[in-house]
């Protein structure tokens, strides 16, 4: 499973992930029907606290799946953590069209 993280994470979720996981970081600014079409173009989990992504995923549009938390409530290491356990609980065939809430992980 690989992710694609949106512009509104921390670039430090994305540096701490890259260590070991396959991540990479969306270009700045697009739009986010436009993200999301070429994430899952590359079967990549869209990684975001942008909440448009769950209207696109309400609209039925296909995707890889997506991670998403309310902007500003978990910090880096909450993500961190969330991210690493979600990549080593499940495949990528199980986040497809499926939308997961981060929870505090302890």
């Amino acid at each position: 499973m690989s992710f694609y993280l949106d512009e509104n994470l921390s670039p430090e979720i994305f540096t701490q992930l890259s260590m070991q996981i396959d991540v990479i970081r969306g270009p700045l600014g697009d739009d986010d029907l436009v993200y999301l079409e070429r994430a899952t173009a590359m079967g990549r989990v869209v990684c975001t606290a942008d909440d448009d992504f769950l209207k696109l995923a309400a609209r039925g549009i296909t995707h890889a799946g997506i991670v998403w938390c309310e902007q500003g409530k978990y910090s880096i290491g909450d993500w961190v953590r969330y991210l690493r356990l979600v990549h080593a609980v499940y495949d990528a065939d199980e986040l497809r069209n499926e939308v997961y809430f981060l929870f505090r992980v302890d």
